[in-house]
């Protein structure tokens, strides 16, 4: 690839993963709730998630999903089911005595890395986005377009982690400032529920198009 086709690529991945959205919220809910660390953990899932659709965009797993309606939709209800029962969780969970650093010392960081994984890869959304993208800023002249696709996947989930990470430390120390506060330890959980909720019901209820 030319160095001028990568900079616009480069370019065009930060703009767009500074744009906020399903991924980043996840992130800044769960470091507002659980601290920084969990952050950073909900954003390495993440990109684990992400991982697994830029190779299934490789293989063209996600063309064939694409391309079915039916695999679509389950893919689409599995990942909503998961986000809304998250929220739930949190909404009806024991919040009344929630602090900071006591969820962060009481969560396990391998169930909220996989967590994160899950909740990205049950969102067809993140499949369809690559298959638009990527292949934008392919050139079958230059070599394998499997390996460009494997490449530019890479450091796009690479930049998508740097942010999200940073908005990890940003909201973490929001969370850790805001569980100081009465009010906040009794509705923040049930906040955090509804914005889990929130997403899995815009998953369920997007279109394919």
């Amino acid at each position: 690839m030319d160095v001028e086709r990568f900079l616009w690529f480069a370019f065009a991945s930060l703009m767009l993963n500074l744009t906020p959205g399903a991924d980043m919220l996840y992130v800044a809910t769960r470091s507002t709730g659980l601290g920084r660390k969990a952050g950073i953990v909900s954003a390495l899932g993440i990109m684990g998630g992400c991982m697994v659709h830029i190779f299934a965009a490789v293989i063209g797993l996600s063309a064939l999903i694409m391309s079915s309606v039916y695999a679509f939709t389950i893919i689409k209800w599995l990942g909503a089911a998961y986000l809304v029962w998250l929220g739930l969780k949190s909404i009806f969970g024991n919040n009344s005595v929630f602090t900071a650093q006591q969820a962060v010392t009481d969560t396990r960081y391998s169930r909220l890395f996989w967590q994160g994984v899950i909740t990205n890869v049950l969102n067809p959304k993140v499949a369809l986005f690559f298959l638009a993208f990527l292949p934008q800023f392919v050139d079958p002249l230059k070599g394998s377009p499997a390996v460009q696709i494997l490449l530019l996947g890479t450091w796009f989930n690479l930049s998508g982690t740097l942010v999200n990470i940073i908005v990890a430390l940003v909201f973490g120390r929001m969370g850790s400032w805001l569980s100081r506060s009465p009010w906040f330890t009794r509705w923040q959980g049930r906040l955090t529920g509804l914005v889990l909720v929130s997403l899995g019901l815009k998953i369920a209820l997007g279109s394919r198009k």
